[in-house]
């Protein structure tokens, strides 16, 4: 009952397609990631720049500038990826495909990492905006960032189509009211009366640093400002999530994300300096002047509160929407995770179970195992935005790097494959247009490799000794582990593949049912035994001592038992031990037939009703089940409990429903609506 409030009723697979999901749903679905780490993005830019100074801030506009030229040239780049593989495997597909097995398996951990890291920094930075309106919620920081985690995972359950709705309202009220703000702020520059932030009354303390140490600031505000770029391949990962025709949509949606990332992100690093953001790691030390009593803001809130005045309507608009959107931001991952997961699934990389559509038409293992991992990511870093991020960015930009290496040999071999045609055939239009293509994706792909090579370069020396080692163990350990499911599944479908040494047929077929007390549940299974008409049948008792074979023995001769009781002693209180001894002697005697052992087993209402029956049962069946030739027949007997499960109580006699004679008024009604049913469907 609980499930189907929170869930919704279960989806029919002929319903997938309804479920898809067109451009304007898409773009708040694949792009809140995106677009919302503009929010931080500039920030962290910023943060990095004012560790050297005031003056550091004067390289802001190129960085910014570094930025938004990269996140063109990626935008350029995955709308070539998507129209080369729509199939959904993304950077994964491209890297597997054109550059080989392992370095595929690479790009597909480093992106699980980083999106577990996207859910995790996301969430904190949401966090981090809603105290900055509402600072007396600074003390349950963690608390409310796990919350939000189990609020997104139980939306995304519910579906895309209603995740989708859930999340639309929220990212275009982001958009409008950032742009609002940035046309506003800009506005008034114009007019002369610029926006004025309230830490910039606050000095700066700054150190003298080395020429070197001026680079490796610079390099490091850099790469921090690439935070902006992540969320730009879940697009290319989620292409089969888009109506038809999906590889146009996906790329519409994907202009569409980055030509609004562009601007946002502009726009904010504009009106920070204008208006004199100060915004430090440590305020405490490096704000001269400031009370470290008060949470700093963010640089998002200070920008509306210059703008609009602090805590005017527009303020709370625009921190309510920017915290919305960041949490929000975290289901880019719980689209794209959950999609690559399963792709890993089909390949044989990952369990099989990441690729099993829940109730609601989505991968519902993939989203919770991505919940669980954020959220202890979460708890292990308080929910820390500034040691969050330092884990960010790295693997995004392995993908990157390896998915653009990987296009760039697709164009190559496109590229010969048309070389190596005839002439007459080279020339006709159609193939002209593709080696025209195939040389414009060549180039582009080409510049976006150089340039993601050089970030990663970039990002790995100054992240690295700020906490970014743990992203360089964790992808490495989990291509590993990957590459170890790959090769198990290998074995078994090696081990279980048929072959002409298959044969059909046994010398024998006998029953063992084991009997402990004899009770209803026994009975039961002995009726289920004699129906299925086995060459011979066994009652078989395991006695650890004497006084239970006598009593056994004297019961099973007072109410005529219709199967001969076998009685094995057992003076050391083993069960399943003595059975196989059982079965390997007759096997021995009678030749190797096949055997099954029907084992009672109790249906019950309350899981802590598990704990108390099957417990050896479960144990013999497990020992059992390692003998050849033996198979394990478990036969329910419902207890009055099960009722929460079955909605009706258990009360049939052995052999009675098989008789046709139901034990309840109610039973005859569901059986008459049943065949009438079915004699309807029948007509």
């Amino acid at each position: 009952m609980a499930k189907r409030i929170l869930l919704g009723d279960p989806l029919a697979t002929t319903n997938a397609d309804e479920h898809l999901l067109p451009k304007r749903m898409a773009l708040p679905i694949f792009a809140s990631d995106a677009l919302s780490s503009v929010a931080y993005g500039p920030q962290e830019m910023l943060m990095i720049l004012l560790t050297g100074g005031l003056a550091f801030l004067a390289f802001s506009p190129w960085i910014a500038a570094a930025v938004v030229l990269l996140l063109f040239v990626i935008v350029l780049s995955y709308r070539q990826l998507i129209k080369a593989y729509p199939s959904g495997g993304g950077d994964y597909e491209v890297a597997r495909k054109n550059l080989g097995e392992v370095p595929g398996v690479v790009v597909a951990a480093a992106l699980l990492v980083d999106y577990v890291l996207t859910v995790s920094v996301s969430v904190a930075s949401g966090v981090d905006n809603l105290i900055s309106a509402l600072p007396f919620l600074n003390n349950v920081r963690v608390e409310l960032a796990v919350a939000f985690v189990v609020l997104i995972v139980i939306v995304n359950l519910r579906g895309v189509r209603e995740a989708s709705r859930a999340f639309a309202i929220p990212t275009y009220v982001f958009i409008g009211s950032v742009l609002v703000m940035i046309v506003t702020g800009l506005v008034r520059i114009a007019l002369g009366h610029p926006p004025v932030a309230e830490s910039a009354q606050y000095a700066v303390h700054s150190q003298s640093i080395t020429q070197a140490a001026v680079i490796l600031l610079i390099l490091r505000a850099f790469s921090s400002g690439c935070s902006a770029l992540t969320g730009i391949e879940a697009v290319s990962n989620g292409v089969q999530a888009f109506r038809k025709p999906k590889i146009r949509n996906a790329q519409t949606t994907l202009a569409l994300m980055g030509t609004i990332a562009i601007v946002l992100f502009a726009g904010l690093t504009t009106l920070a300096l204008v208006s004199g953001v100060h915004y430090a790691e440590n305020p405490c030390t490096e704000l001269i002047g400031w009370n470290c009593n008060n949470p700093q803001p963010s640089l998002m809130a200070q920008v509306a509160a210059a703008t609009f005045g602090m805590n005017s309507i527009p303020f709370f608009i625009i921190q309510a929407a920017t915290a919305v959107v960041l949490l929000l931001a975290a289901n880019t991952a719980f689209n794209g995770f959950p999609l690559l997961g399963a792709v890993l699934a089909r390949d044989g990389y990952a369990p099989k179970s990441l690729n099993t559509r829940g109730d609601r038409l989505v991968y519902s293992n993939g989203m919770i195992i991505l919940g669980i991992v954020a959220i202890g990511v979460l708890v292990i870093y308080q929910a820390n935005l500034t040691n969050l991020i330092q884990l960010y960015i790295i693997g995004v930009f392995v993908s990157f790097t390896l998915g653009q290496c990987g296009m760039i040999r697709h164009w190559i071999r496109g590229l010969r494959e048309l070389k190596a045609m005839p002439a007459d055939e080279r020339r006709t239009r159609e193939n002209r247009q593709t080696a025209f293509g195939n040389r414009k994706g060549l180039v582009i792909n080409s510049v976006g490799a150089t340039m993601t090579i050089i970030v990663l370069i970039i990002v790995t020396i100054t992240k690295f000794t700020h906490g970014a080692w743990l992203v360089f163990i964790m992808i490495p350990l989990l291509s590993f582990l990957m590459m170890g499911v790959y090769r198990y599944y290998r074995d078994v479908e090696h081990e279980i593949r048929m072959d002409d040494t298959i044969h059909f047929g046994s010398s024998g077929d006998i029953a063992i049912v084991l009997v402990n007390k004899l009770q209803k549940p026994v009975v039961k299974a002995i009726d289920y035994a004699l129906a299925a008409q086995h060459q011979e049948a066994f009652a078989l008792h395991v006695a650890v001592s004497p006084e239970d074979a006598e009593h056994v023995e004297k019961e099973w001769a007072e109410h005529d038992i219709p199967m001969q009781l076998v009685t094995i002693a057992s003076p050391f209180r083993s069960y399943a031990a003595p059975v196989i001894k059982f079965i390997e002697h007759y096997r021995e005697k009678h030749g190797p037939s096949v055997v099954t052992v029907y084992l009672p087993q109790y249906i019950v209402g309350h899981w802590w009703e598990t704990i108390l029956h099957n417990r050896r049962s479960r144990r013999i069946a497990q020992q059992l089940m390692l003998v050849h030739g033996v198979t394990i027949t478990l036969v329910p007997w419902l207890l009055d409990s099960s009722e929460l499960v079955y909605g009706r109580r258990s009360r049939p006699l052995p052999g009675q429903e098989r008789a046709g004679r139901p034990y309840s008024p109610e039973q005859d009604q569901v059986a008459e609506k049943y065949v009438n049913e079915t004699a309807q469907e029948a007509k």
